[in-house]
């Protein structure tokens, strides 16, 4: 009784009867815009990636739990804390669980330890909510069957494609429900989302989806993570909404796919484009908005900003060394290390730290800390060693990998005979190294967000709106990088959190943004031995009270002399220093005897509660019922700040040798303002003397520890930043590519008046760009051997949007910002190298990168503290040619962090002070020009001036044409088959 029709449109929907449509089919015999019977695959999630799969369409890495009836238990399966296992496969967090039923949309996260832990669930929209953040669900769901997939990262980003008909694909990219859940929404209330390019392999994908399901109209999911592209979850019928340039389009499609199914007689003679569009003006494209550089004076409207690179100061990191010979710890690092006798182990996760915690309890002697043995001194030595050991690992009643982690390395060994008369290897002493850090402050956090907050506003042009706008529209290319430490890379998320305007807890921040790069954002060891000679250097000056001169150095240049910045009295110092950190101490021993006697009562075995730390990292206020309790801020108990206390004392001075160590004079000097920011409350008698007795002493020892004199400073900062230096001129040199590419794609656009123009001007541009084409790549950069390190650009995740249509007044304007969040030691030799780059050899006679009156401020400052931050931005003229060196400037400045005293605090007639006071927190300081108003740095010079202290070019990959370029114009060929896919239109649209 249905209706007869030539063609039929069906799809899926609530209620709708796909079988009774399927009957109509068979009986009537129209044509079928959506083949029928492949819609029942589109319900079940296993079938959907079986098709895919059979069609050689990437996928995630996934594998398939099966429950018969909920919670049965599976002998396939296992979940640990974090990772489950299938068949044999891991899935180590992130990992994804989706149900196997398409339409059940509650689809899981869940996030590892080390990253805080806890499960984000997806859903769909309601009100502006797309997920929500669980910090306390750390365990799989068992009640159904699931999928589990390797998390994708994606840069915060989320790709749906549209095809109609296997010629024609539409793409657009919205902020990902992963990051924070809310919905970005336009004034009508539509959730805002903008058209990205595709490249042709992803067109090839979507072609191959549309084939393989015989959906002529759908939509999937694009997943673009390290360079590749993956599909998962393809729906029915979909159609882009808001987009009138995708509906003419799809009406033009679909009018031709019918005609030719039905009335092709027709087809050929109907004009290929919508009658009232045929005399439509072209819609100009407003100029590109200009802007100066608002901190080193203005260059004229004709600069353009191109690129933000930051490096950003973090706080340090404490550690613990200890020789260990019991027995329990020998045996503890076999069991992690696979039973390997010489094999160092690392201790991170729960379990790991539960079962070093126990074994450190029954090392332990159990005497409160004013009873000391009258053992040998090394035995003292080690026993607070263990008993720190024991206090840092019971910080805050939880563990998490992020904040600690132990190394064990075994040094001696011994061959015993078992039982069986075979001979094994047993290590007798190792190496334990801990490191720990403390959960990031809601200070820390709050500063790291107003920093992100401030960069938002006065960095980027347009008040913070612009920024938002270039970044929301895939105008703005974020990269966010920070070492292995936990409170480094949770300031980079909470950075991110104040940069982008986002909302709820860091860990899905951490997780979907943050990447970590260990390699290039930690450690000395390559110039440790410059920089023990260093120390050496400046002991004796110190101790010895030697004149700070230098046959070198002059009085106009103080900052030329050996140990420049050390107080004159710096050897009497000293023992003031001691007496006072000893004074410290006792008070805060007295402070910890009650906590002691209180853990001493629990029994041995007792498992450590579990604790919310996903919930702690979302704290964004003091514990004002700590502090009201006298206790002290944050997680830290009186135990371990005796034991951090005591560790300073101990390592400072040495009673029997009567040798000061120079070196912990940082380390004094960073507990002291901790404590007077976070524990004044406490009221240590004699904290406010030995801060300033350790900061004149400080100011002098910190900087001089990367080299006491400028030539020192530049070898020892080379070595340090090597990796980071030749990463930010990648970085500067794809900048400058891809504006390169941006600047001739868009002049031979202007100038092409037909599809054959198009094509051969095309052409002619990618002879110019590919010079070097064998060294390039087209689509992903996977197969480029990346040596030490990869290019940043040829393995990230890109997203491009789409000028034909956006509807945005300026599409080819482009920002690339490079965050990368590291230590006091990067921060050190990075300045160095930027101002002494040219008393290297080989540039003898060269001028600094920094100006006269920048080394000066930068000998003045006192303190690098922490959030202190370097930023190269880069600016192209768009109105020199592309070939004049002046067409790329670049400005440095810097900012000095946080310094400022915490005894400029405590002025109570200063209301700013009262406040700053309260929250614990002190203010970062404004950028500070590190040239002179007016100079010019161009990008040549900055090049020339850094390259001999980088990464040596043959050790990172070759050179590559930006992806989200070479991708979309590869060859003659490529555009022929674009200007195919689109007969009935004048023009080719390369984006689709």
């Amino acid at each position: 009784s249905w209706p007869i029709c030539d063609c039929l449109i069906a799809f899926y929907s609530s209620g709708y009867p796909l079988e009774k449509a399927e009957a109509y089919a068979a009986l009537r015999k129209p044509f079928l815009v959506n083949e029928l019977e492949p819609q029942h695959l589109l319900h079940d999630r296993r079938k959907v990636y079986e098709h895919l799969e059979m069609f050689g369409i990437p996928v995630p890495r996934y594998a398939l739990v099966i429950r018969e009836f909920p919670n049965q238990e599976l002998d396939y399966f296992i979940e640990e804390e974090d990772f489950v296992e299938v068949h044999g496969t891991r899935f180590w967090k992130p990992f994804v669980e989706k149900p196997i039923d398409g339409d059940n949309h509650s689809i899981m996260i869940y996030y590892p330890s080390s990253a805080g832990g806890g499960m984000k669930e997806l859903f769909r929209k309601v009100g502006n909510r797309s997920s929500d953040f669980h910090p306390d669900v750390r365990r799989v769901r068992r009640e159904g069957s699931y999928i589990y997939e390797e998390f994708m990262s994606t840069g915060g980003t989320d790709v749906k494609v549209y095809t109609v008909g296997p010629e024609y694909a539409h793409a657009e990219a919205r902020k990902s429900p992963v990051v924070d859940g809310v919905v970005m929404r336009n004034t009508d209330g539509k959730e805002v989302r903008y058209p990205v390019l595709l490249t042709p392999a992803e067109k090839e994908m979507a072609r191959e989806v549309c084939i393989a399901f015989k959906q002529a109209v759908c939509g999937f999911d694009l997943l673009r993570s390290e360079g590749r592209s993956y599909v998962c979850d393809v729906n029915g019928w979909s159609f882009v909404k808001n987009s009138y340039k995708y509906y003419d389009d799809a009406a033009c499609v679909l009018r031709k796919m019918l005609l030719d199914a039905k009335a092709p007689h027709l087809s050929s003679v109907i004009p290929p484009i919508l009658p009232w569009k045929v005399n439509e003006p072209v819609q100009p494209i407003e100029g590109l908005t200009r802007q100066g550089s608002g901190i080193n004076g203005t260059f004229g409207q004709s600069e353009e900003l191109r690129s933000v690179i930051a490096v950003i100061r973090q706080t340090p990191k404490q550690k613990v060394k200890l020789m260990v010979t019991e027995e329990n710890l020998l045996n503890l690092m076999l069991k992690y290390n696979g039973g390997r006798p010489r094999s160092e182990t690392k201790l991170k996760s729960a379990v790991q730290l539960q079962d070093l915690l126990d074994a450190t309890r029954m090392l332990v002697p159990c005497t409160r800390p004013d009873r000391e043995s009258d053992s040998e001194a090394e035995d003292v030595e080690h026993a607070e060693k263990l008993r720190q050991v024991k206090a840092v690992l019971e910080e805050g009643g939880h563990f998490s990998g992020i904040y600690r982690k132990v190394q064990l390395k075994p040094l001696k060994w011994v061959k015993v005979t078992k039982a069986n008369g075979e001979v094994e290897e047993r290590p007798v002493e190792a190496l334990m190294v801990l490191k720990y850090g403390g959960v990031l402050t809601h200070a820390g956090r709050k500063q790291a967000e107003e920093l992100g907050r401030y960069f938002r506003n006065n960095i980027y042009p347009g008040e913070g709106t612009g920024l938002l706008r270039l970044h929301s529209t895939y105008r703005h290319d974020l990269k966010i990088y920070s070492s292995d430490e936990g409170r480094v890379q949770m300031s980079a998320a909470a950075f991110a959190k104040g940069l982008l305007d986002l909302e709820g807890q860091l860990t899905p921040i951490l997780v979907s943004l943050v990447s970590k790069d260990s390699s290039m954002l930690d450690g000395l060891e390559d110039a440790s031995i410059e920089m023990k000679e260093a120390k050496g250097r400046l002991k004796e000056i110190i101790t010895s009270s030697a004149k700070t001169a230098d046959s070198n150095g002059s009085p106009k240049f103080p900052w030329m002399v050996d140990g420049a910045g050390l107080p004159p009295n710096a050897s009497k110092l000293l023992p003031k220093l001691v007496e006072l950190t000893k004074k410290v101490t006792e008070q805060v021993r007295l402070l910890a005897k009650d906590e002691n006697d209180n853990l001493t009562e629990r029994s041995l075995y007792d498992v450590i509660p579990p604790y919310d730390q996903a919930k702690a990292l979302g704290k964004t206020n003091i514990d004002v019922d700590r502090i009201a309790a006298g206790l002290p801020c944050g997680s830290e108990g009186f135990l371990l700040m005796f034991a951090r206390w005591k560790k300073l004392e101990r390592d400072l001075y040495n009673e029997r040798k009567e040798r000061f160590d120079i070196t912990q004079i940082p380390d004094v000097y960073d507990s002291c303002k901790y404590d007077l920011l976070h524990n004044a409350h406490l009221n240590l008698e004699g904290l406010d003397e030995l801060f300033e007795v350790v900061q004149a002493l400080a100011y002098g020892v910190i900087p001089n520890e990367y080299g006491i004199n400028p030539t020192q400073k530049l070898k020892i900062g080379s070595k340090i930043a090597r990796r980071l230096l030749g990463k930010l001129l990648i970085d500067m040199r794809n900048t400058r590519e891809e504006a390169i590419s941006v600047a001739e794609l868009k002049n031979n656009q202007d100038h092409s008046l037909s599809t054959e123009i198009v094509k051969e001007d095309s052409e002619t541009n990618l002879k110019h760009l590919h010079k070097n084409d064998e060294l390039r790549k087209c689509n992903t950069m996977s197969d480029i051997s990346s040596m030490d390190q990869d290019d940043d650009d040829d393995r990230e995740t890109k997203y491009r949007l789409d000028p034909k249509y956006a509807n945005v007044k300026t599409p080819e304007r482009h920002v690339r910002t490079r965050l990368y969040f590291t230590s006091e030691s990067h921060i050190h030799s990075l300045m160095n190298v930027l101002r002494y780059c040219n008393l290297d050899e080989s540039l003898r006679g060269e001028e600094s990168l920094v100006s006269q009156n920048g080394l000066e401020r930068l000998f003045k400052t006192s303190e690098l503290d922490y959030m202190t931050y370097i930023v190269l931005r880069m600016f192209e003229n768009t109105e020199v040619a592309l070939e004049d060196p002046k067409r790329y400037r670049i400005e440095l400045t810097f900012s000095r962090g946080a310094d400022l005293s915490p005894l400029k605090n405590n002025d109570d007639n200063d209301s700013e002070a009262t406040s700053l006071r309260q929250e614990h927190t002190l203010p970062i300081m404004g950028p500070e020009r590190l040239q002179e108003i007016g100079s010019y740095l161009t990008l040549e010079t900055m090049e020339k001036m850094i390259r001999p202290f980088a990464m040596p070019a043959e050790d990172f990959p070759p050179p590559s044409t930006p992806a989200g370029f070479s991708g979309y114009f590869k060859s003659k060929s490529m555009l022929e088959r674009l200007a195919n896919l689109w007969p009935f239109h004048k023009q080719p649209q390369f984006g689709k």
